[in-house]
């Protein structure tokens, strides 16, 4: 049991080093799972304009809205994850994982 909590407190000092590029990377990985619904909801909502100017209307909207979420969202997430102590962090972040892996197959 000393071997598991070891290797689960070694696991989770070396992913909270690491945890502003470990919460970007999954805010990446929602971004790509999420990002067609959040384009197809901006194509709904600018149905109406001329197509020359909903086209670059559309890339806009996308980039900066994928932009935004990377860079505050992310901060939040470090936030989120930072709370957890050196024997849950590891746990936490594989089953998230496994999560967006599951939805991601479920895509």
């Amino acid at each position: 049991m000393d071997l598991i909590l070891d290797l689960l407190a070694t696991v989770s000092r070396w992913s909270r080093s690491n945890l502003s590029e470990i919460a970007l990377a999954l805010v990446g990985c929602l971004l790509v799972l999420f990002g067609s619904d959040f384009k197809t909801w901006v194509e709904q909502r600018l149905g109406s304009i001329a197509g020359a100017l909903r086209v670059p209307l559309m890339a806009l909207l996308c980039m900066v809205g994928s932009g935004a979420a990377l860079i505050y969202a992310t901060p939040w997430v470090v936030r989120g994850l930072s709370q957890f102590n050196n024997y849950s962090l590891a746990p936490v972040l594989l089953v998230v994982l496994v999560l967006i892996g599951v939805v991601a197959d479920r895509r």
